[in-house]
């Protein structure tokens, strides 16, 4: 045992001793009172969540992967000619639209989400000692 336990034994000897001899003293006056506290413990799940998305139906993207496709295509066919791959671009450009399935609308959408359930726990948080000594009132907190 080294010497801050001893001390700490000492000291709470001491303390112990003090209040037995204050609380014997004052019977009639003395209150102990327990308190407690409410404690909320989150429980968490995962759960999956859907909801409907408006979608615009861009058909940009297909306009330009057509554009793309119609201007290398035009300048491999008209090498001799000048602006073959533009005349190709527009030209793919407006088949990649016509032919475009995009569509607009709603679409659901889905994806996971942590939610936490609440369970509310009543426990033990501390008591005190009420007494009156030698006229006067006095409190002190411990845990038992």
């Amino acid at each position: 045992m080294n010497i801050f336990q001893r001390q700490s034994l000492v000291w709470g000897g001491i303390g112990a001793i003090a209040f037995t001899f204050i609380a014997n003293s004052v019977k009639a006056d003395t209150q102990v009172q327990d308190h407690y506290k409410n404690v909320i413990h989150k429980i968490p799940s995962n759960v999956e969540v859907c909801y409907d998305r408006q979608v615009s139906g861009d058909k940009t993207g297909d306009t330009i992967m057509g554009a793309i496709l119609g201007g290398a295509i035009g300048n491999n066919v008209t090498k001799n000619m000048p602006d073959g791959g533009t005349a190709g671009a527009i030209i793919g450009g407006l088949l990649g639209n016509m032919n475009s399935s995009a569509s607009g609308g709603t679409r659901t959408v889905c994806q996971t989400e942590t939610r936490y359930t609440e369970q509310s726990k009543t426990m033990y948080s501390h008591s005190t000692i009420s007494f009156v000594y030698n006229g006067k009132q006095y409190s002190l907190k411990f845990k038992k």
